[in-house]
């Protein structure tokens, strides 16, 4: 059991606010409470905050940022909770993804107003499904940049970390509230820590090879590219509670992962003009479908892996990502003087290859139409010198979880909440619907940072509240 009766426990120090994981969501709960003057303790299992997080690209959408109405970008709550609504094929709680576009642009602003984290608006290309430019990130475009910027808000706040603090079990008193927590070292030694107040903000479940099984079979060979910690603690907490959980065969993939290097390369690639092929030389999707489900496509193909095509004009809208930089340094990037050059690095047959650009050239031209659906004539034609990158798809983190609403409390079976458990993250059931098509690039670090300052925010009234 991993829900423990708290009768005639003891615990040595009693904090308001216990926030479960360091990553995104754990760090805007923290931050959030600290604003509203209740403290937060966070509780990190790793020796370092990181998560998912540190492996993203760091990407925040977000609408009516006050860099998005600088820069004269016409959006708002509705055209965005429409895109999330229209990728998910409307698989999804309406409510929250109104809740969290609505929280989306003052987020952005008080990250940068409030406690100096850098974010600049990502121009240049949209994402597979967004139809404004509303990506907010690190100028270096690295999640590992956005963590530690989070971390140095939280150091700069006073806010309490304790790293290697791996909690294991929860105390639950008779009325289903969280009463503390037991909290194992890496000596093996545990402490027990009295709390107010929880929020769960310790991810999914991608690391969790059983689970996966269990709820995701189609992705348990590919490789997984999320944090080795995702081992769906806080969903295992909650149906051992009662709670409502949904959606959790729903997860993020990626299909542009170099291999075997291990390293995400930006799928601005495609969405300009880049495109994928297998190892007969053809394409075999629609690679403006969206990244996630492509993950499922190339796993698809004959060795589970395809090849990344692009030129000059894409290399450099994508050189200054801090991932594809670290790609080329490893040797990921391959560059060919022509197709027959091209032919002999991806070991491709070079007529069937020769066949596929002559196709893409006459639909960039307007002379033929995709049979996947792509429309090419947006973008120019490629060009040589030809770049390619050998990839793989990958699961990323999933998407299902604990049942939230939309002030981040988490609900039992009944639709009642919790006396005092909130989540958000990979805790708490996101927006991108049941499947893998539903994810809308940045639905992830969405949800982890606008559910973890409402979390916070709410948990901090809550305290109040109480005394």
């Amino acid at each position: 059991m991993r829900i423990l009766d708290d009768h005639s426990t003891t615990f040595p120090v009693v904090v308001p606010i216990a926030i479960i994981g360091g990553g995104a969501c754990g760090m805007a709960a923290a931050l959030s409470a600290c604003d509203a003057g209740i403290e937060a303790l966070i509780l990190e299992r790793d020796s370092i905050p990181a998560g998912s997080t540190a492996l993203s690209s760091g990407m925040i959408p977000a609408c009516r940022s006050r860099q998005q109405q600088i820069n004269g970008i016409d959006d708002s709550v509705d055209i965005m909770a429409a895109d999330i609504l229209n990728k998910s094929k409307n698989q999804t709680n309406a409510e929250l993804v109104r809740t969290v576009c609505s929280a989306s642009g003052p987020l952005i602003d008080w990250l940068s107003d409030t406690h100096a984290i850098e974010l600049t608006l990502v121009d240049g290309f949209l994402y597979p499904g967004h139809s404004r430019l509303r990506m907010h990130a690190p100028p270096s475009r690295s999640g590992a940049d956005l963590i530690s910027g989070l971390t140095r808000a939280a150091e700069q706040a006073d806010i309490t970390l304790f790293t290697d603090a791996l909690v294991t079990h929860l105390y639950v008193n008779q009325q289903k509230a969280v009463s503390g927590l037991q909290v194992q070292r890496p000596d093996g030694s545990v402490e027990l820590i009295g709390c107010e107040t929880v929020v769960l903000a310790c991810n999914g479940f991608g690391g969790n090879a059983d689970m996966v099984k269990q709820y995701i079979p189609q992705m348990v060979e590919a490789n997984y590219f999320g944090h080795a910690g995702n081992q769906g603690d806080a969903i295992m907490w909650g149906q051992e509670l009662g709670a409502a959980t949904e959606h959790l065969g729903a997860y993020q993939g990626h299909g542009s992962v170099a291999h075997p290097h291990g390293i995400l390369i930006s799928w601005a690639l495609m969405m300009e003009g880049g495109i994928q092929i297998n190892s007969r030389g053809e394409r075999f999707s629609n690679e403006h479908g969206g990244y996630s489900e492509q993950a499922r496509h190339v796993l698809e193909q004959p060795g589970g892996y395809a090849w990344n095509i692009f030129d000059r004009r894409l290399y450099d809208i994508v050189k200054n990502f801090e991932d594809f930089r670290q790609a080329e340094n490893n040797g990921a990037i391959k560059v060919a003087a022509s197709i027959a050059q091209l032919s002999e690095i991806t070991a491709t047959p070079l007529s069937v290859l020769q066949d596929t650009l002559a196709q893409v050239e006459d639909m960039t031209v307007g002379e033929t139409i995709d049979e996947y659906g792509r429309d090419f004539t947006t973008k120019p034609r490629l060009k040589p010198p030809y770049y390619t990158t050998k990839v793989t798809g990958s699961l990323f983190h999933t998407q299902g979880g604990l049942v939230v609403n939309k002030e981040a409390r988490v609900l039992n079976q009944q639709g009642e909440i919790f006396p005092n458990v909130f989540a958000g993250g990979g805790a708490a059931c996101g927006v991108s619907g049941p499947e893998d098509w539903g994810y809308l690039s940045g639905n992830g670090l969405l949800t982890a940072l606008t559910l973890g300052r409402i979390a916070g925010a709410n948990a901090a009234k809550l305290v109040q509240k109480g005394r």
